[in-house]
């Protein structure tokens, strides 16, 4: 069995939001990175407010001694040619690469209503076998090409996009190759009616990537039962930070240590920051994985 090696980021989503930018808009970055590193994360995914240019991001990362986790990437292979994608990725992908990134989250944006005030059942979806199986050999053909280049491709199944149940999940990963991993989000998969440990099992040869987020049952509940958006359920407080919500992170953890997963854990939530403080829950979601991984690596040893 290989070792259970990770290292705890952050997204910087807890500050300020690239979904919904008026969410914590007026927060300086160096707010987030001081906070982030004072509270004990290694690293920070990307947002809109770091630098574009490979050798300034290093030298802003350098500054906080913090790493660059990884970054998002809104793909559009739904609707154009690996070729055309792997033109688009290259100023992205030479950011991270150069920056000690090994995997890219993705994101299929074609068609996604994840920004838009539609409910979630108008979600885009592949409604055939052709559809399917061409978006996968696009998939392969890029991921291939990242892969080339040292950052794996880690698709996000995500709310209001073509990949969001776990049923989309199971098809994905059966017509991809191992070029394409997966970004497992505890948050995502709840929120789309799976069970997240089940969803884990079943696809952890995959999972190069983890979004640690937690979710309030009630409320989306609520977000299916009214209509919602993806972006009112955030704004009601659908998505929290580990610990704060009902999602079986000991499980979760100890599943990733059983199997020997390598790689980072992320706490990401979307949640309005004057409502949610950003510090406190920051901490709240960091202290939850720092304790549950330093328990797992004690039975280890």
């Amino acid at each position: 069995m290989s070792t259970f090696d990770v290292r705890i980021g952050i997204n910087p989503l807890s500050w300020m939001n690239d979904d919904l930018p008026s969410l914590g808009g007026e927060t300086p970055l160096s707010v987030a990175l001081t906070e982030g590193k004072q509270i004990g994360y290694e690293g920070f995914e990307l947002g809109n407010k770091f630098p574009r240019e490979p050798q300034a991001l290093k030298t802003l990362l350098a500054g906080y001694d913090l790493a660059l986790v990884s970054g998002w990437y809104s793909g559009r292979l739904a609707e154009r040619s690996a070729e055309d994608e792997i033109a688009a990725v290259g100023p992205h992908l030479d950011l991270l690469a150069k920056n000690g990134a090994t995997v890219m989250v993705y994101g299929e944006v074609s068609d996604s209503i994840q920004g838009s005030p539609r409910p979630l059942y108008q979600r885009p979806r592949f409604f055939s076998d052709d559809r399917w199986n061409e978006y996968a050999t696009r998939l392969n053909t890029f991921a291939e090409y990242t892969l080339s280049r040292g950052v794996r491709v880690a698709y996000h199944h995500h709310m209001g996009a073509y990949v969001e149940t776990p049923a989309d999940v199971d098809r994905l990963m059966s017509l991809t190759n191992d070029a394409v991993g997966l970004l497992f989000d505890a948050g995502h998969i709840t929120f789309a009616g799976g069970d997240p440990l089940t969803v884990l099992n079943k696809h952890i040869a995959r999972v190069c990537h983890v979004h640690c987020k937690d979710v309030r049952p009630e409320i989306t509940k609520l977000a299916r039962n009214r209509n919602w958006s993806f972006l009112e359920a955030v704004i009601n407080g659908a998505f929290t930070v580990p610990g704060d919500g009902a999602v079986d992170f000991p499980s979760i953890i100890a599943r990733l240590k059983q199997h020997g997963y390598r790689g980072w854990l992320v706490v990401e939530a979307e949640q309005d920051p004057v409502i949610a403080t950003s510090y406190a829950y920051a901490e709240k979601g960091y202290k939850t994985l720092r304790a549950l991984v330093d328990q797992n690596l004690q039975e280890a040893a």
